[in-house]
């Protein structure tokens, strides 16, 4: 099997639950093998490139059941464009914490340069609005490509599966509960925590279950 971790926003190929899922694997299911790619570009970069990756690990098929073995796990901003990524190619894909609306919630880069900048700039594309931990700039063209990019479906609900934490102090988990459960995919909902998933690492086992369970629909 292979795992393809995708970060979330001030977040780099060498977050820290990646990494975790990443030496976990080695150790006890040396048959999945983890890839983390750094992800801080424009969106339409990043959909190009997970897809272009996909493709290429899904050209190995598993050779018993012909099929193919590419499960996303996508954090915050990563399971948004997980489930992008799903719908489009019909790709298993498990989401924590996800956001399903970055185009609302990205907005406050927009009002925050706004509010302290003038507006001589403020209608140029290409202005940078905020800068991530991973070096994204991010620009007035990126929150309009969320915008024009909603995800209104999960067109293979049986292919997805969400974990969340209620006490998710940046992302609205109601919000994303509601969401995923109206278009019937699996969503597990988790007292307390944090939208960082602090308690990542003893959820493994779990996770490694729920993943081979999205393989085997």
């Amino acid at each position: 099997m292979n795992l393809i971790y995708i970060h979330g926003l001030d977040s780099d190929a060498n977050s820290t639950k990646g990494l975790l899922l990443e030496k976990y694997c080695q150790q006890y299911h040396p048959d999945i093998t983890v890839l983390r790619p750094d992800l801080n570009k424009s969106p339409a970069q990043v959909r190009e490139q997970l897809l272009s990756l996909v493709e290429e690990l899904s050209s190995s098929k598993d050779q018993q059941t012909g099929s193919s073995n590419t499960v996303l796990v996508g954090s915050s901003l990563g399971g948004y464009f997980s489930t992008l990524i799903s719908n489009q190619i019909d790709c298993p894909a498990l989401l924590l914490n996800p956001s399903t609306q970055p185009h609302v919630t990205l907005q406050r880069f927009s009002d925050n340069s706004a509010s302290n900048q003038d507006s001589s700039d403020e209608s140029s594309d290409n202005k940078v609005l905020h800068t991530t931990a991973g070096g994204w700039r991010i620009t007035p063209s990126d929150l309009q490509w969320f915008a024009d990019h909603q995800i209104s479906q999960v067109i293979y609900p049986n292919k997805v599966a969400v974990l969340l934490k209620q006490g998710d102090e940046l992302l609205n988990a109601e919000l994303s509960q509601a969401f995923y459960q109206s278009q019937g995919a699996s969503v597990t909902v988790q007292a307390g925590g944090d939208h960082r998933f602090s308690d990542f690492g003893e959820q493994l086992p779990m996770v490694i279950e729920m993943l081979r369970e999205l393989v085997r629909s």
